[in-house]
């Protein structure tokens, strides 16, 4: 079988999402916080036979870029304000037959038990379409809001982090597929030995299960990650199912696929059950010059303090006092350590100065643009996917809904006229919809068979 992409949809339940320009665009929807905007966009991503709609997150406030929330509100810079995505998602799923939605929760400000209930509970409302982006969180201020004074160390993040994901592995398992027998007849509705407690006591959670619900339509959430640290690399070649991935460069792409490839064969896991999924803005004209245009006027509505207050966030580092003149400098940075790794090697590479940066940030986190008719937009995704880049590509807006309009519009039928993508639906399941293999299958070696512990009494 012909080898096919994948597409997903980036979102934030938020007025900006990759591009701080969006907001300010005259075709931009302005009402983020009902579901008629995310219904509407759910509907033109199915239509679209887009695999997934992705719903990134965070848990605090812009605070980190000179420890005052005043420019982040009055810029309206990325998490300034957001609502819950996983009730977004619950919303679309309503409005939405096949296609899925990945939502973002943190693996570090909540318990194994209570994330496994609610993604174990959404993948039951949506018949099977759910994904969890696993994270760990940025930034102190996120810390701060559960409580803490300090937010947890990187490399620490990633071990709670691991023993997070195979705690809920084992809840989601705690019931088998035919535990629920409802004989009205005999009045049996489950079979108890089908169902087992979990018992897990570690070195940061403890639960003694089972899940109090019957095992979802997927047995679990497809599990999607976006490591870029090599810790973080590590994790989600372990354990994600879809990575999100940054990078503006087809090199960096490619180093970044080989990579975390290797890393998923060495965790006993077949590569091709990790899909990888770099980001770009498309920019879509009749003709190139109109597509330049567009890109062109988004561009100047960019504004680089605002992208230098989001990357304050990112790497939960203060850029507030630094030479905007001046080369980025080599800092150490807690929150996201690769994104961080990108900017410093595009400001070496183009000798860009820190406003530059800000710049990049502001018109997308250093998302390529892909600009041109739709021949030329689905070119370049022909090369990316063809050359070694990716599995399949999360676009992003520049104005929304409208920048999804002009993609399924005219870039899916090109790349389907091409045979690289999907005419329908070939199943109802997210994970059908990926081609992935069975939950356990898919699984690292060494934690295959999880949730099997007798259930006491």
């Amino acid at each position: 079988m012909t080898r096919e992409l994948h597409l997903g949809g980036f979102l934030i339940a938020s007025p900006v999402t990759h591009s701080h320009a969006a907001w300010r665009h005259p075709g931009s929807e302005t009402d983020y916080f009902g579901p008629d905007y995310y219904h509407r966009v759910g509907r033109i991503l199915e239509r679209g036979l887009f695999d997934f709609a992705f719903f990134a997150d965070l848990l605090a406030a812009p605070i980190r870029f000179g420890a005052d929330q005043t420019e982040p509100l009055r810029r309206g810079t990325q998490a300034a304000a957001t609502i819950d995505p996983s009730l977004v998602a619950a919303s679309i799923a309503a409005v939405t037959t096949h296609l899925g939605v990945a939502v973002t929760k943190s693996a570090t400000y909540f318990h194994p038990y209570e994330v496994a209930r609610l993604f174990g509970s959404l993948d039951h409302l949506t018949r099977g379409r759910i994904a969890w982006n696993i994270v760990t969180s940025l930034s102190q201020a996120e810390a701060q809001n559960f409580g803490f004074d300090q937010h947890v160390a990187h490399d620490e993040r990633y071990a709670r982090a691991e023993e997070f994901v195979q705690t809920a592995v084992k809840l989601w398992s705690s019931w088998d597929e035919d535990a629920v027998v409802a004989d009205k007849g005999t009045g049996v509705w489950a079979d108890p030995t089908k169902v087992r407690a979990v018992d897990h006591e570690g070195e940061y959670y403890r639960t003694r299960g089972p899940l109090n619900q019957p095992r979802s339509p997927q047995h679990r959430p497809v599990l999607i990650q976006a490591g870029s640290s090599s810790r973080g690399k590590d994790f989600a070649a372990r354990w994600a199912e879809a990575i999100f991935e940054i990078d503006p460069t087809p090199e960096g792409r490619r180093a970044y696929y080989d990579d975390v490839k290797s890393r998923a064969d060495n965790h006993g896991r077949n590569p091709d059950h990790v899909k990888i999924f770099p980001s770009f803005i498309p920019f879509i004209g009749e003709t190139e010059s109109i597509a330049r245009e567009k890109q062109a006027f988004h561009n100047e509505l960019a504004d680089p303090v605002s992208g230098l207050i989001t990357l304050s966030v990112h790497t939960d580092h203060d850029f507030s006092g630094y030479d905007l003149d001046a080369p980025l400098e080599d800092v150490q940075v807690s929150g996201t350590q690769g994104l961080f790794d990108v900017a410093r090697r595009l400001s070496e590479r183009d000798e860009l100065t820190l406003r530059d940066i800000g710049r990049l940030y502001a018109e997308g986190v250093l998302l390529p643009q892909f600009v041109g008719t739709a021949s030329d937009v689905a070119d370049q995704i022909e090369e990316s996917f063809t050359g070694g880049e990716a599995d399949g590509f999360i676009v992003s807006t520049a104005q929304s809904p409208g920048t999804f309009n002009d993609f399924v519009d005219q870039v899916v039928p090109e790349l389907q006229r091409r045979g690289l993508f999907r005419r329908e639906y070939r199943g109802r399941t997210l994970r059908e919809h990926l081609g992935l293999g069975h939950p356990t299958d898919d699984l690292p070696a060494d934690v295959r068979g999880e949730g099997r512990v007798p259930l006491a009494g």
